[in-house]
């Protein structure tokens, strides 16, 4: 078990007024050893906390006056304090078994941690749940969870998860709903294994077995040139579509029954399938935006101006809890300071390309279009670092880019979405000061790109959307 270690002390707070250093290795608080940045925070929250610290093997003892309530100031160096409830399923469809060799080693792994999917969204197939951890969950309230559901039939369970526990393990989510967690679920869709009959069989079992359920997403499967599981394979259109058609067919089941749609397919089927994303208030909130449900009418009305804040990542818990990490998709996308910025400010009427991956420009194609500005466009960035379908803006990496931008010529300005990032540096390793072009890093959302692409840009947008309507 590692000790908690304080990377930064906010100024003037409690912390600071008492003398707490950056590299302060926490001991216990209040005489508890806190073994994850929850437990951490429930400590904190008293009135006039007692630390005991290590700094550089003195031993200290600190009392850190403060009301009850009131933010210690401190950033720790982690979520979890003890050891990560790693995942012991085999799935074939895992993309951590189909990462290329020689990215850094937190890349390699693989969480099943209720933890995790509390503080940051992850997902878990509760094979690795116990009584005790839903003691820990229904006490402390630590709502809502993600769970990755793939099928209710036992068999099928356990075929997709290599894991005898999966024709089990879903009594645990039974349980969460039964002590009002609330869950929002997750199929990864395999063509051949868990579509057609099993994924009707699945949707039926959610309404008779778990019809509290926040919210349930289906999503296809990522297949890299890595992956050595001979039955994994992309989607086929017709594929695409029927699995746009059964979720369809559900959210019609669901809607009278439940009071919602419940279900929602990837944006990715809808592109695959060459089919409209449905109207933006079928979505019901965008509960699961995050996992890639509905992104696309998000980024569509930001960027034509229909709403005046992104929609983007929800804040999560992790945003309120005092000192704890921001990790996973919530990590900061640029390192202080940001690795490799450039911003160029060159003449109004220089040419514009704004990078992203094929799934991307397939959204950002149509709206870029409707500018009516020619020196604006969209350049694909083939994902070859991944290879198979792969092509999210967020899995860009620096190699791929390195060979577009080669090709592209100097002067102009090039946009670079933030989401391929992470502490200033893609997947590979790579930094935006790396690329043989320099590039502007901007949100990835609407309201951002609008803004970089220039005044007019929204006007125009919604002008050529009111004319094709």
């Amino acid at each position: 078990m590692s000790r908690p270690r304080v990377v930064a002390v906010a100024p003037a707070s409690p912390a600071a007024r008492a003398g707490i250093l950056p590299g302060d290795e926490i001991v216990s608080i209040g005489g508890a050893v806190p073994r994850d940045v929850i437990q951490y925070r429930l400590l904190v929250d008293d009135a006039d906390v007692v630390l005991d610290l290590d700094r550089g093997g003195l031993e200290l003892q600190i009392e850190v006056a403060k009301a009850d309530g009131e933010p210690l100031g401190v950033e720790v160096s982690s979520a979890l304090f003890d050891q990560v409830r790693t995942c012991d399923n085999h799935c074939e469809f895992c993309f951590i078994y189909q990462l290329p060799p020689g990215m850094r080693e937190s890349l390699y792994l693989k969480d099943d941690d209720y933890r995790l999917s509390f503080l940051y969204g992850n997902f878990t197939t509760l094979t690795r749940f116990t009584e005790a951890d839903l003691e820990r969950v229904v006490t402390e309230r630590l709502s809502p969870l993600n769970v990755s559901i793939h099928a209710t039939d036992p068999e099928v369970r356990t075929e997709m998860l290599r894991n005898r526990r999966g024709a089990t393990s879903l009594r645990w989510l039974r349980a969460l709903l039964d002590h009002d967690i609330e869950v929002h679920g997750q199929i990864v869709v395999c063509p051949g294994i868990n579509d057609g009959a099993v994924l009707d069989d699945t949707l039926a079992g959610v309404l008779d077995q778990f019809p509290e359920l926040t919210s349930l997403c289906v999503v296809p499967l990522g297949v890299s040139r890595w992956s050595n599981e001979a039955r994994m394979r992309p989607h086929t259109a017709d594929e695409a579509a029927a699995v746009i058609a059964a979720v369809h067919d559900w959210q019609d089941v669901y809607l009278p029954t439940l009071g919602h749609r419940l279900v929602f397919a990837a944006d990715e089927y809808y592109l695959l399938a060459g089919q409209a994303f449905p109207e933006p208030e079928r979505y019901e909130g965008f509960a699961m935006h995050e996992d890639g449900i509905g992104m696309a009418r998000t980024f569509e009305a930001e960027f034509l101006g229909h709403v005046d804040r992104p929609t983007g990542v929800q804040p999560g818990f992790f945003a309120w809890v005092d000192g704890a990490p921001a990790e996973g998709y919530r990590a900061p996308r640029l390192s202080e300071p940001a690795a490799g910025r450039v911003v160029l400010r060159p003449s109004a009427n220089a040419p514009v390309g704004v990078l992203t991956g094929p799934l991307g420009a397939a959204v950002l194609g149509p709206l870029v279009t409707s500018l009516g500005r020619r020196e604006v466009r969209v350049i694909t960035v083939a994902n070859d670092f991944f290879g198979g379908n792969i092509g999210v803006t967020g899995l860009m990496v620096g190699e791929d880019l390195v060979r577009t931008l080669a090709r592209e010529p100097e002067g102009h300005r090039y946009l670079l979405p933030d989401v391929c990032l992470s502490q200033g540096r893609f997947l590979d390793g790579l930094a935006p000061a790396n690329l043989p072009r320099p590039v502007e890093i901007v949100a990835t959302d609407g309201l951002a790109l609008r803004a970089a692409l220039g005044p007019g840009a929204s006007r125009r947008a919604r002008a050529e959307a009111g004319a094709r309507a």
